[in-house]
Formats: C-alpha cells, structure tokens, sequence
C-alpha cells in the first residue's frame, strides 16, 4: 500500500550568485532580475512554485540583492501613478509580483555553493519536506514537472530530483546521476550521483536540472559535507549521501522530465529563451514571428 508522507508547502529558492557570465549587465542588477520578455525571470520561478501548491517561498540571497525584495513588495508610489492614470492592465501586472506568495528572505552571507544556500534555509524549513527551485531554469508552466515530483515525494517519501536526457558531451556541465528503472515510466531510481563529471566517468546522460524535492535529513548531512568542485559545499554531494544510506533519510528518485525547459543561465540559451517565449505570446507572437521570418530570410 502506498505511505503517506506530509504535504509539501514550502520552496527555497537559492539566489545568491554573483551573475558574473552576465557581466557587466550583472554588475549593479541580480541576474535574477533580467527579464525574459517583460518579466524577470526569478518571477517565473516563483509563478511555478505557487502553481504547485507551494505559497510559502524562501529566497536565499546575497548582497546586492535587495531589488529583488522590491520587486515582490508593494510599490504604492507606481501603483497611486497607475491608478490615477487608468491604466488598470498595467496597475494589475504591477500588484500581480506582491500578491503571489508569502515571501521570505534569509542572507546566504558567503558564497559557498549550492548545498550551503540550501542549509541556510533550514530553520525556516524546520523538519519538513521542502522543494528547491533553481532560477537558470524556467519550465514552461504546460509542463507541470514540479507537480509531478512532490507527487512522488508523497508517494515514496524521501527525497526527487529531476533529471533531463543530454549529449553525452554536454553532461561535464550537470550533476550526473545513476539509476535504475522503476515501474513507473517517467520515474527512476537514483543510486549514485556525481558533480559534472568528464563524459568517461559519467554513469549516465541522466543530468540534474534546477529542481529538487528533499527531505529534511538533507541538512544534517550537508552541515557535515566538506567542500567539492571548485571548492564549495554541493548539494549533489549530500544527495549521493542519500542515495547510498537509505536510513539518513532516502530514498531517492529521478523524475525523467522531457517537457519545454528554458535555461537562462548562459548568455546564448537566455537570448533563445527570450525568442522562445515571445514567439508564443498572444499579443507580441504574431508580429516577432513575422519580423523573425524576415529577419532570417534576409541576414542569414
């Protein structure tokens, strides 16, 4: 019979970074606060946390990041311009970013990688099962991969990674997991996992894209992992922990997604990103796709 583990109602959202492969737009604004079209692009991430039930949302951040507190604030000053202009689309798209979320903020204070952003959130996440959300990937809201992981957090309880497909010779730029088949189709098994390994040495082309599922038992041991690669505490690390002791707190599994995934972490898929999203909107897709089409036609 299948255990019932407890709902998941919070997401930690790691945003710390320094955005250096964005320099020099980066210098005085948080990567996070580029916008994709015209929103920026933490706010798609927490739009997909909120989707899957997740209202209560911890962003981990540094220094330099308070524009992004201002961005899910209230702004009375533009919203009073707004009102008393009439223009209520934009007063809504506006008030829409403060109204999505209970939002919370904790400093990570030293950048010392993603497993150390995650332990700063423990004592807002207490001893609860929580999901992480990594702002470099968007997942096209038609696709509800974060849905379907705490589906199966619930089901088999400890810990659910996603895990995409890649080239043999991008999997150096993942975390790398081994698996083995379940009896469900989309669902796997994690025995091992490995920070970007050389394609030689990787176990498979099963790479780690930017959401987690974890159990709580995640920060016990990642209060005790040593730094990795490049010298930082690593998340993936932890989970191998996981995957090899059941007991501290797995098991744990691999959602195997194969839906639109937008990744905004390099300066070439972020722009592709954009083109994407634009192609598809309603009210600018029919125009950008026509002025693309001649765009190609006559430069390319």
């Amino acid at each position: 019979m299948t255990q019932s583990h407890p709902r998941i109602s919070k997401a930690v959202i790691p945003a710390a970074g320094l955005g250096t492969r964005f320099l020099p737009a980066t210098k005085a604004t948080p990567k996070e606060m580029l916008p994709v079209v015209d929103k920026p692009a933490i706010q798609y991430v927490v739009e997909e946390a909120v989707s899957a039930g997740l209202d209560d949302v911890l962003m981990v951040t540094g220094r330099n990041k308070r524009p992004l507190e201002d961005h899910f604030d209230r702004n009375y000053e533009l919203e009073s311009a707004l009102e008393k202009k009439g223009d209520a689309e934009r007063l809504a798209k506006v008030q829409e970013s403060s109204d999505l979320a209970t939002m919370h903020y904790v400093r990570q204070g030293d950048p010392r990688g993603l497993g150390h952003a995650v332990l700063c959130a423990a004592p807002h996440v207490g001893d609860e099962p929580f999901a992480v959300l990594l702002g470099d990937d968007l997942i096209d809201p038609r696709d509800p991969l974060l849905q379907r992981m705490i589906e199966i957090q619930e089901q088999h309880g400890g810990s659910v990674v996603a895990l995409m497909e890649v080239a043999p010779e991008q999997i150096h730029l993942y975390g790398c997991a081994a698996v083995e088949a379940t009896a469900e189709g989309d669902v796997v098994k994690v025995t091992g996992l490995v920070e970007k390994p050389d394609a030689a040495d990787a176990p498979s082309n099963y790479a780690i894209i930017g959401r987690y599922v974890l159990d709580p038992a995640v920060f016990e041991i990642l209060r005790k992992t040593e730094p990795g690669r490049g010298g930082e505490i690593q998340l993936t690390d932890a989970l191998q922990h996981l995957a090899e002791d059941e007991s501290a707190g797995g098991p744990v599994h691999g959602v195997v997604f194969q839906g639109r995934r937008y990744d905004t972490g390099d300066r070439g898929d972020y722009l592709r990103a954009i083109v994407r999203l634009a192609c598809e909107r309603e009210d600018l897709g029919p125009d950008f796709r026509s002025w693309l089409r001649s765009y190609v036609t006559e430069e390319m």
